[in-house]
This record gives C-alpha cells, structure tokens and sequence, in this order.
C-alpha cells in the first residue's frame, strides 16, 4: 500500500458516495475549496490531487485514513520477537470454503501471524461455522484481486475470519470485506442483501456488481465463508 493506492481508495469512496446518492461533485467542490472541473478530473481518473488537496477533501468529508481501509493491510508478516505467534494455514479456496478442519495435506503454505492481532478480531459465527478452524488464508489469483485492486493484489494473502459470518457491519460507517461463496468459486467482495438476493460488489469499478438469489431454506450465512481480517500484500 502506497499513497498512491490510497489516492485511489479515496477516490472509488468519493465515486460510492456520489453513486449512493449522499455526495454530488458540485459539492464535494464547494467544500473542498476547488473548481468543479478540478473536482471533476479527479474523480474520473483524469489528474491526481496534490497532497495539500487530499488533506482538503479528506477533511471536507470527514474521513480519516482508517476509514478508507475495511481491513487492515500490512506489508510483511514481521511481528516483534517478544510477541506470540499463531500459524495460519494457506490453503486452497475450496478448502476455505468447504473443510471444517485443516488437514496437513491440505496446506499449501504457512504464515506466521500476531497472536495479538488475531485474538482481537470478534467474531459472530454462524451455528454451521462455530466449531471450524476459526482463521485460515488464501492467495489470491490474478482473477480475484482484479476485482478487488488496489485493495488486494495478484498472489496477496488474505487472512479469513471464519467466525464471523453475519452482514452486521463489522465497524459503523464502513463496508465489511467477505470471502463469498459464489457458485463454485471464491470471491472477496463487500457485500449487501436485499429482497432475498446477496449483492456482491467490487471494489474497481471496471467489475460488475453480481446478484446472488437465496432459495427460500438459505440464508445470507450459507454464503459468506468469512471476513476478511487481514492482508498481507507483500509475500
């Protein structure tokens, strides 16, 4: 993560909420202090803001920079010697999905993780999840970080939550990043519910939003396999 990845993440939050209707550029202008066009350009990816105007937006609509990350992002899986450790199991996303219980034979690779930053996450599992191996990991394919960037990239590690399977947002006023199942595949997504359907969506906005319908036994927990509580974006 760099400033230019956050440059971008206050972007796409600026475009969600001028789709959400809650934020027009005209006064997203008037508050920042610049012309409509400057505002404009930016917001379609046609010229950056200086630093000075970042600070300007960001305090013109009231956001920090930990509410621009859902997940917390980190660079390497350094911890400090004097802090515990608990192994985290990579695996395939089938295994993610699907195994309550992680075999040997289905490790593909381990992290080393803060005992700390795990033990911290809280959890709302579902009766089906409860007793599962509660924190597993996935690399992400070039496929599922496209979706996702700069947020997550090809061959990142995204750590799951597998306790924490509800839609109740994890923190108030931003989105909660999932691992879904949809179909037979594994996608990271934030995800809504509405009139009996998952709404999936990306975070680049080149990627369609996708429509999940539950039958009428399935609740939204039968597709959320977890929530995504870490990334490491360089291993």
């Amino acid at each position: 993560m760099n400033f230019q990845d956050l440059h971008e993440l206050l972007r796409a939050e600026l475009v969600r909420r001028i789709e959400r209707g809650t934020l027009t550029g005209s006064r997203l202008a008037q508050q920042a202090g610049f012309q409509q066009a400057h505002i404009s350009n930016f917001l379609n990816r046609r010229r950056a803001l200086s630093l000075e105007g970042l600070d300007r937006v960001l305090a013109a609509q009231n956001i920090s920079i930990d509410q621009l990350l859902p997940v917390e992002l980190t660079a390497a899986a350094q911890v400090a010697s004097d802090d515990p450790t608990e192994t985290v199991p990579v695996v395939s996303a089938s295994a993610a999905m699907d195994d309550a219980e992680i075999d040997a034979s289905s490790v593909i690779e381990t992290l080393e993780v803060s005992a700390t930053r795990l033990s911290d996450n809280r959890a709302r599992a579902s009766s089906r999840n409860a007793h599962w191996r509660r924190f597993v990991a996935i690399r992400a394919d070039a496929q599922q970080a496209a979706a996702m960037e700069p947020m997550l990239s090809p061959g990142a590690i995204a750590v799951l939550d597998r306790h924490y399977n509800s839609l109740a947002p994890y923190r108030a006023h931003q989105p909660t990043l999932y691992a879904v199942r949809s179909g037979a595949a594994l996608v990271v997504r934030f995800v809504d519910f509405d009139e009996g359907r998952l709404i999936l969506r990306p975070y680049s906005r080149r990627f369609p939003v996708q429509l999940v319908p539950l039958a009428a036994h399935e609740s939204p927990m039968d597709y959320l396999v977890g929530r995504v509580c870490l990334i490491f974006s360089e291993l």
